[in-house]
């Protein structure tokens, strides 16, 4: 039997980085599985978490201790503790949610007091919004908060910046809003139409940072027609929305509008 340190490999280095526990056997087939997609993920996390694989046939006091009755079974320690679990071959896909959702991430609540900067001072928390995504460039979260910042000014640079988030990533409303807003902003009306004239008011209003100007423009437009431009003014509005959020003033005037313009 491997000579093993629990507390020393687990619990005494879960208070310096998050340490994965992978629970197996040699006899069980869906360990197998399992077993080399986290280790190349763990192989792939830059140092944000480690993995330790133990053998219950080998180790059966650890695995009482931590009453694993069946395998695979994955448990997440941080600082000592376990903050997270789950039992059987998860696909991929499944694992990196399960790993978003229970690691304690730094960078997170440095971008979550970047973004509440901002609020009281757009200029110098954006400055630092800029070199944190420099600085951290794997992390979507706060390239998709940069677009979304620098979408009015720039709309083709925050276009380019959330192009590769797709449907299956959690971010996707919010690079949604970035390409709806991109569009929003870079619109040319081609004709002389009702519509084409309100989009056109909605997005110079909105430049102004006129807002409700400009989603009153915008129900107009849905009203004449929700479908023009690949229903343009319907996606500007629903952006908008999301990011007033929905107890902001001008989100409960015009959302039911909006609603009513729909249908």
């Amino acid at each position: 039997m491997e000579q093993f340190d629990f507390q020393k490999e687990v619990i005494a280095r879960s208070h310096e980085v998050p340490v994965v526990v992978d629970f197996w056997a040699p006899w069980c087939g869906p360990c197998r599985v399992l077993g080399p997609v986290l280790e190349q993920m763990a192989a792939e996390a830059n140092g944000r978490w480690e993995l330790v694989k133990i053998n219950t046939e080998e180790h059966r006091e650890v695995a009482q201790t931590y009453q694993i009755m069946s395998i695979p079974a994955v448990k997440l320690f941080f600082e000592g503790k376990v903050i997270g679990e789950f039992v059987g071959a998860l696909p991929r896909s499944q694992i990196e949610k399960w790993l978003d959702a229970y690691i304690p991430d730094e960078r997170k609540l440095q971008l979550a007091e970047i973004m509440s900067e901002l609020e009281l001072d757009r200029e110098g928390g954006l400055a630092k919004l800029k070199n944190f995504v420099q600085q951290h460039p794997d992390l979507d979260e706060g390239r998709v908060n940069l677009a979304l910042q620098l979408v009015s000014e720039q709309p083709q640079a925050a276009k380019k910046m959330v192009a590769d988030i797709h449907p299956a990533h959690e971010m996707y409303e919010q690079a949604e809003d970035v390409r709806a807003l991109a569009a929003f902003y870079s619109f040319e009306a081609k004709d002389d139409s009702p519509v084409a004239q309100r989009l056109e008011a909605a997005r110079q209003a909105a430049q102004q940072q006129n807002m409700e100007t400009a989603l009153q423009k915008l129900v107009e437009a849905v009203m004449i027609d929700k479908n023009y431009a690949d229903e343009l003014p319907r996606k500007a509005m629903i952006a908008f929305f999301h990011l007033l959020g929905p107890e902001h003033e001008l989100t409960k005037a015009y959302r039911p509008r909006f609603n009513m313009a729909l249908y």
